[in-house]
């Protein structure tokens, strides 16, 4: 790890503004997860459960993430929340810090803004798996919650797919209207506003679910509306699907097991399908992903620490050639 001072005990601050200067691309993101994951499949990293707290009621939380990767010399921890009502206060939905750690002497280097990585680092993940259990020429990406996550899952499947149309479903029509603006702008892509959650599942090569994430879920999504040969990716846990629609999946995956396992264990994921591999199998070959055209499949990524602790580094060395930051001493 390159410490920013061998004589003097300080940490660089990297704000959100900062990281936005820094401007690492997406699939940079999709590269270094991809290595993170290889890694977790061989057993090299490590990365206990996260714990959480609830504080209020419904489905807020503030999670603690840590990880260590050694073979990208990173470890540290994520300090999440999620509050669902933030959005009706005019306040984001994820916000937190990342505290990025030097391995060698277990001091802290850098204190980061979390809520742009959580964003790239989560599409980089739907991305990943697409590559495994989509089939290769999707062209059509149903979105179901025109948000953050909306935004980002598309701009990773982007970087490996040929992408050519978006069904956009939102419950606030204005959400979904200045998504397709941005999207087509962004991306070059036509995006057709849906008023019904099925015209973004039918029809769809690949469906990522990006709305928040709950104990209990809406299931929107009934059996019957996905097709035969699509992938979904489940951004917001299981909240959109009806237990009918997922048991229709032909290979139901995770990003990490003993994490959904723990979440079954305080309420979540009360009824899934059997769980056929997780994503580090996948990327490093043990398991095989899409194997015929005809298989529905499905990605459940929890979102891991190991994802923030592969672009952490890499964030804090460009920070480091570019300039960029604000030191503080400890």
């Amino acid at each position: 790890m390159l410490l920013m001072s061998e004589s003097e005990n300080r940490l660089l601050y990297i704000s959100q503004a900062d990281i936005n200067r820094i401007n690492i691309s997406i699939r940079e993101i999709i590269e270094q997860l991809e290595v993170a994951f290889a890694e977790k499949a061989e057993g090299r990293i490590e990365m206990p459960p996260k714990p959480g707290i609830h504080p209020g009621n419904g489905d807020n939380f503030i999670h603690a993430m840590p990880a260590y990767i050694p073979a990208m010399k990173s470890a540290g921890v994520k300090w999440v929340s999620g509050f669902p009502q933030n959005q009706e206060r005019g306040l984001p939905y994820i916000s937190g810090l990342l505290i990025l750690n030097d391995p060698e002497t277990g001091l802290p280097i850098s204190v980061m803004d979390c809520v742009w990585i959580t964003a790239k680092r989560t599409g980089a993940a739907t991305a990943i798996a697409a590559k495994h259990l989509a089939h290769p020429e999707s062209s059509v990406v149903g979105i179901l919650g025109c948000g953050v996550q909306g935004r980002s899952n598309i701009e990773a499947l982007y970087v490996d797919f040929p992408l050519k149309q978006v069904m956009a479903y939102d419950i606030d029509p204005e959400a979904s209207a200045k998504y397709a603006t941005e999207i087509e702008e962004r991306h070059g892509l036509e995006v057709i506003r849906v008023d019904h959650p099925k015209d973004a599942v039918s029809g769809c090569d690949i469906i990522v679910t990006a709305g928040p994430i709950l104990k209990t879920p809406h299931a929107t999504i009934q059996a019957g509306w996905m097709d035969e040969g699509a992938f979904a990716s489940l951004v917001d846990f299981d909240s959109y699907w009806h237990p009918d629609a997922m048991r229709e999946s032909n290979k139901f995956c995770t990003d990490d097991i003993p994490q959904l396992r723990h979440y079954q264990e305080v309420g979540y994921f009360q009824n899934i399908p059997p769980i056929y591999a997780d994503l580090g199998e996948l990327v490093a070959g043990l398991k095989l992903g899409r194997e015929t055209p005809e298989e529905r499949t499905i990605a459940c990524n929890l979102g891991l620490a190991i994802d923030d602790m592969a672009v952490a580094p890499l964030l804090y060395e460009k920070a480091i050639e570019k300039g960029i930051g604000t030191c503080l001493p400890l």
